[in-house]
């Protein structure tokens, strides 16, 4: 075999494991070690005093909603705190977020959402904090759901499942997460997650971590925790909605903009350092995040390995087919919005993304602030 077969045949090879092997591997895992670590379901009595955090920037249009939703949660009342912390936000966001009902309205200078949350942290009763986005639902008892598992002293972080609702357009985000929160399950259920997501999350207050202002907690929150000897689990069971962008473009754009915030934390933020992590959250770091990452990458050594060894057999002629036909297929989903294609469009595009956020962050940094993305409220 030539060096350049040998390195298209790795790419390859990698490419299928990061999307499918690895999720073989966890299941097989699972099955095998099946009294893994599990977080510990919580007595119905014990309710700890939590603080909600919403971090919110030009919320106006959704804050009223957002606050009635968490007023209407299956939790004591008098074990709640309510807090909308606003990023500088230049509407009328506090002021609804008051007559909606919210304990605590911060008016801070704008900083970034990261910033917001540590202040709002800084002020908060409860011992456990949670935070949710402010176009985001909570089920009834996702607040009680999302606490259970801190009945493990050694949880220190935990996230729920958010489910996308349809905007109507042909975003496949849906399709997606859904993958997602099935390999994150998995994780939880043999060491920890490798990420979280904004819409519903918690941490105790003892273990929240003040990280630098451009890397969000939902990546830089997991394996961090697991670096201090904290567990970092999924509740599935705590669950909330959330619109996603309509078009695959828009979705292309939130994970360009994503990704150039989650470059610093792998490259400077300490993800790459295995130091706490064990071997078998540093394989899950390695296969889930570092992986998928380098996908874009991947993608363009195995098409330019493979013209190159096009007169080095037919089964280089097929391997090529199938790489234009995606590219293609893609191309082809602007004008005729088939599922398939559709599908193929956001495979193409949303693996783009770590590369233009790369090129982002390279080229002029990234900024601490955040906008809504377009069509999410």
């Amino acid at each position: 075999m030539t060096v350049l077969a040998a390195i298209f045949w790795a790419c390859a090879a990698l490419l299928v494991y990061t999307q499918l092997g690895y999720a073989l591997l966890l299941a097989t895992l699972a099955r095998l070690w099946h009294s893994g670590p599990q977080a510990t379901a919580s007595p119905a009595d014990q309710t700890p005093l939590v603080s909600v955090v919403v971090a919110a920037y030009q919320e106006a249009t959704v804050i009223d909603r957002r606050i009635a939703n968490l007023r209407d949660l299956d939790y004591p009342r008098d074990r709640l705190e309510l807090t909308v912390a606003c990023d500088g936000s230049p509407d009328a966001t506090a002021q609804r977020a008051r007559e909606a009902g919210a304990d605590v309205v911060l008016e801070l200078p704008r900083a970034g959402k990261v910033r917001t949350q540590d202040a709002a942290v800084e002020r908060a009763r409860g011992e456990i904090v949670a935070f949710s986005d402010a176009n985001a639902l909570w089920e009834r008892d996702a607040l009680r759901e999302l606490v259970a598992p801190f009945a493990d002293p050694g949880v220190g972080y935990v996230c729920g499942r958010v489910s996308f609702l349809d905007a109507g357009g042909g975003n496949q985000e849906g399709v997606y997460w859904r993958y997602e929160m099935a390999l994150r399950e998995l994780e939880s259920r043999l060491a920890s997650v490798t990420g979280g997501n904004g819409a519903i999350y918690a941490t105790r207050r003892e273990a929240y971590l003040c990280v630098d202002p451009i890397m969000g907690h939902d990546l830089s929150f997991p394996f961090n925790m697991v670096k201090r000897g904290w567990r970092a689990v999924y509740a599935p069971a705590a669950r909330a909605t959330e619109r996603m962008v309509p078009s695959i473009e828009g979705e292309f754009a939130r994970k360009r903009r994503m990704m150039s915030h989650t470059w610093p934390i792998v490259l400077r933020g300490g993800m790459l350092s295995p130091r706490g992590y064990g071997p078998l959250y540093a394989l899950m770091i390695a296969s889930h995040r570092l992986l998928r990452y380098a996908t874009p990458f991947l993608h363009l050594v195995a098409l330019g390995t493979n013209v190159a060894l096009l007169g080095a057999g037919p089964v280089y002629v097929v391997t090529l087919a199938l790489q234009a036909a995606v590219l293609l297929a893609a191309l082809a989903a602007g004008a005729l919005p088939l599922r398939p294609l559709l599908l193929a469009r956001y495979y193409v595009l949303t693996t783009a993304s770590p590369a233009a956020g790369l090129w982002d962050w390279l080229r002029h940094g990234t900024p601490a602030g955040w906008e809504p993305a377009e069509g999410t409220r």
